[in-house]
């Protein structure tokens, strides 16, 4: 019985030094990677970092020192940290290979809350998808479609093809090409367009619209009319215009060709 409590001893005596290493490394590096998180997550809020990537970030560093401190730990404790790692990294490899298109998304995800290509509420289109933007996630970018779907589009394939934001400048202009018959006046159809644009308090004087003929058509001479907007009359002044010019033309006697087709019929004898 006192050779046990002696080799008992020995053992405690001759391993209390490791404990108390490992014990104080545990609790430092706890104490460190707690401080590393809160300094992080302080810098990323003043530097107004979207708040998603904050908590996703100090997490992901706080875990990484604590994967580090627990092979601190152990290492002190004798034990052969070096293939512990070598699982880890494989591991991780697998974890990679596994979720790789994941990991792609969230890389886009970052990129795309780092750089604002566009913010929520803008009208882009994005990966073939046309919508309001609702939210921007980490690995996802929700999208309402102006019919009133609800499109959830993976980072990645937004970050890989080009986005076009309707909204980012606030003005846009209007394209719209209108024809008139080739015996129509020309002077008179680009007064009448030039009034129309000049009574919708919503068209831009500066820049000055464009009002010109575009193309002799095989049935019509085409006018190009190019007002500037406030981004957010677009549509408005688009479907007015239209309205207007129809209204106008009719008015003025101008008229607006359409296809026609003449069909002949011959007797056969």
């Amino acid at each position: 019985m006192e050779d046990m409590l002696d080799k008992i001893r020995e053992a405690a005596t001759a391993w209390a030094p490791d404990l108390i290493a490992a014990a104080l490394t545990l609790i430092l590096g706890w104490f460190g990677a707690r401080l590393v998180r809160a300094l992080l997550r302080r810098a990323m809020n003043k530097a107004s970092v979207d708040p998603i990537l904050v908590r996703f970030t100090a997490s992901l560093s706080y875990v990484g020192l604590m994967a580090m401190v627990l092979i601190a730990v152990l290492g002190r404790l004798g034990v052969n940290t070096t293939s512990f790692a070598a699982i880890i990294g494989a591991a991780g490899l697998a974890v990679g290979l596994a979720f790789k298109d994941s990991l792609s998304n969230f890389a886009s995800g970052v990129l795309l809350i780092i750089f604002r290509p566009f913010q929520v509420g803008d009208f882009v289109e994005a990966a073939d998808v046309s919508g309001s933007v609702e939210e921007i996630q980490v690995f996802t970018t929700v999208l309402k479609t102006p019919d009133n779907k609800k499109v959830i589009v993976g980072n990645a394939a937004i970050t890989s093809a080009s986005i076009t934001n309707y909204a980012a400048y606030d003005t846009r202009r209007v394209d719209m090409v209108f024809g008139i018959g080739y015996g129509d006046d020309i002077p008179r159809a680009k007064q009448v367009l030039e009034r129309i644009l000049a009574d919708d308090d919503r068209v831009l004087s500066d820049p000055e619209p464009a009002i010109a003929v575009s193309e002799l058509a095989d049935s019509s001479v085409n006018f190009v009319v190019r007002p500037w907007v406030a981004t957010g009359d677009y549509w408005a002044v688009y479907f007015d215009v239209q309205q207007q010019v129809k209204t106008r033309f009719d008015a003025e006697g101008l008229s607006i060709p359409f296809p026609q087709r003449d069909l002949h019929l011959h007797q056969v004898a």
